[in-house]
């Protein structure tokens, strides 16, 4: 058996079909354009990368986006000035922080600068606790393009056992809450999680972002499993993701490539927040966001460790 490839960029290519036709009838109906902030604090480095991919992507759909660059050492009462103003300018519907930031300042007080209803990758206190209690709000772009591959497959969500390995606040605790959301019977793994092989061998849907490259091997998964690799890692050989692609291909049901499976999504993601963002602000009606992150809620209220996953 070869799996069948969940191919991130035609996933990505229909996003962009359908964003450019929601911001041009925006600019149609209003005159205005959506407008990304993309604040970068490194001149160099993996947050100037993305920082650059970011802005032409958004500028190929037509989301007007801008740099922030900051001197280098900026103090955090400056950075405060300077994004204090991106969430007072009425123009501007989103902002985004080109991550890591610079050892001198805390990524977690940088992030609660924006105002959440600015925070167009889900990145803010206020919206990772709302993911969190199932409520509608702006998600972490990764975790959001998981969910985005997996229905654009028509992959089962609901009943279905979900394995996230990796617990960070941008890719494993939000895809949890997804997975969830969606009725997915869910466990996180971590490093400190005992027998992740076994765990991972149950998972019919099993997404990685746990940092390390290759973390997932063969025999770590189950025959007719989908798998969604959320991993980027920078080796001699190239970009590869968490999951062994090459070994566990033949042996599973779905998978993600890296590149060109999630990455592509993400970057669309970010972009369809931020339309979200500005429909949000141009209309009083229901905030355009809720047909994006959480999906309706059905009920009242809704041995020896093997690896090292984050």
């Amino acid at each position: 058996m070869t799996a069948k490839i969940l191919d991130g960029r035609t996933v990505a290519s229909r996003l962009w079909r359908d964003l450019s036709d929601r911001i041009a009838d925006l600019h149609e109906r209003t005159g205005a354009t959506p407008r990304l902030a993309i604040v970068r604090l490194d001149a160099r480095g993996p947050s100037a990368v993305y920082a650059a991919s970011v802005w032409r992507a958004a500028r190929s759909v037509g989301v007007d986006a801008f740099e922030i660059a900051p001197p280098e050492g900026v103090a955090l009462s400056d950075l405060a000035a300077r994004i204090g103003a991106l969430n007072r300018d009425p123009s501007i519907a989103g902002i985004v922080i080109a991550q890591p930031v610079p050892s001198h300042l805390d990524a977690a007080v940088v992030v609660e600068l924006i105002d959440p209803a600015k925070d167009v990758d889900g990145a803010t206190p206020l919206n990772a606790g709302r993911i969190a209690r199932g409520e509608r709000t702006f998600v972490p772009a990764t975790a959001l393009a998981v969910m985005t591959i997996l229905r654009s497959y028509g992959i089962p969500i609901a009943g279905k056992r979900a394995v996230v390995v990796g617990r960070s606040a941008v890719v494993g605790r939000p895809a949890a809450a997804l997975l969830l959301a969606a009725d997915a019977t869910v466990q996180i793994c971590h490093r400190r999680t005992r027998n992740l092989a076994r765990e991972t061998r149950r998972a019919e849907i099993l997404v990685v972002g746990a940092g390390v490259p290759h973390l997932i091997r063969a025999e770590m998964v189950n025959r007719s499993a989908v798998v969604i690799d959320c991993g980027i890692n920078t080796t001699p050989n190239g970009i590869v993701g968490d999951v062994d692609y090459a070994a566990v291909r033949p042996v599973v049901g779905a998978i993600t490539p890296v590149p060109g499976g999630v990455g592509p999504v993400t970057t669309m993601m970010l972009l369809q927040q931020t339309v979200d963002a500005a429909e949000r602000a141009e209309s009083s009606d229901e905030p355009a966001l809720d047909r994006y992150a959480l999906p309706e809620r059905h009920e009242a209220n809704s041995g020896s460790r093997e690896t090292e996953p984050s």
